[in-house]
Order: structure tokens, then sequence, then C-alpha cells
């Protein structure tokens, strides 16, 4: 063999081996096929029985109590004179929902909530509890926590 074909051999499976190997790397970071996003240990939520919550996604619930959300987004989260949270998490990211959440949107009647110490503490719980409600895992209504 001549010396360029032996290279371009060589070349051929230097590229081949990595993107084996980056295929490998993409299905082992993919849920299997009927699994959830993330096992229950890394999840951004648990629920049973669709009431039941863990610790975060309570006092994420507690303060969407005490911040009286309901009032623009309505009881169950589906909107009244501000938008249907069970909609928009369907697609607004935990980035840009923490910006909102601390920045508001003035324009459209939105308060910030940067300086609350109650929304600096539970905005991640808060995000699980709204992404639980988008996603129908949890019922709306009145939250306990899991046994």
């Amino acid at each position: 063999m001549n010396y360029n074909v032996q290279r371009v051999m060589k070349w051929s499976t230097v590229v081949l081996s990595l993107s084996i190997a980056a295929v490998c790397v993409s299905a082992s970071d993919a849920p299997a096929a009927g699994a959830s996003k993330a096992s229950a240990g890394d999840a951004l939520y648990q629920v049973q029985d669709g009431n039941k919550v863990d610790q975060k996604t309570l006092q994420g619930w507690k303060t969407w109590r005490a911040l009286a959300c309901e009032r623009c987004h309505g009881a169950a989260q589906e909107g009244m004179v501000g938008p249907s949270l069970v909609e928009s998490l369907k697609t607004l990211s935990k980035e840009d929902f923490h910006d909102i959440m601390m920045n508001g949107r003035p324009e459209k009647g939105m308060p910030p909530f940067n300086t609350s110490a109650m929304v600096n503490e539970n905005w991640e719980g808060l995000y699980a509890y709204l992404k639980g409600r988008s996603d129908g895992k949890i019922q709306p209504g009145r939250l306990s926590p899991m046994q």
C-alpha cells in the first residue's frame, strides 16, 4: 500500500472511532424508552397521587400561596389577567423563569420579586411546582408532603 492510502485509512479509522464514541456518549445521556427524564434522586419534582410532593416542591407551592399568585394566574394556574402558567411552563426554561421572577415583566403587570427572601429561597421549588402542574403530574389544589 502506498503512503497516502495508509494515511487516509488511518484518519478514516480515527474519525470513525470518534463518531462511534460520540454516539455512545449521546446514547448514554438519553433516557431509555419509557423512562422519565431524571431518576428519583435528581428529578425536578417528585409527586405521589397527584397531590403529595417532595419538600422542595411543597415549599414552592407554599411560596405560590403566600405571594397570592392566583390573583393573576388563576387558582389552577390556567390564567386570568396573567398568562396560563400551565401552558407557559411547557416551553419556559428554568433560567427564563428565574429571570422573570427576579425582574418581573412590569410592562405586562408582573412585579419583580428580587427583594423577596421567600422567592429568593424557593424559586426553584416554585418552578418545580409549576412544571409539575404543566406536565399534568401535580393536580391543582392543596398539596401535602410525601410520606
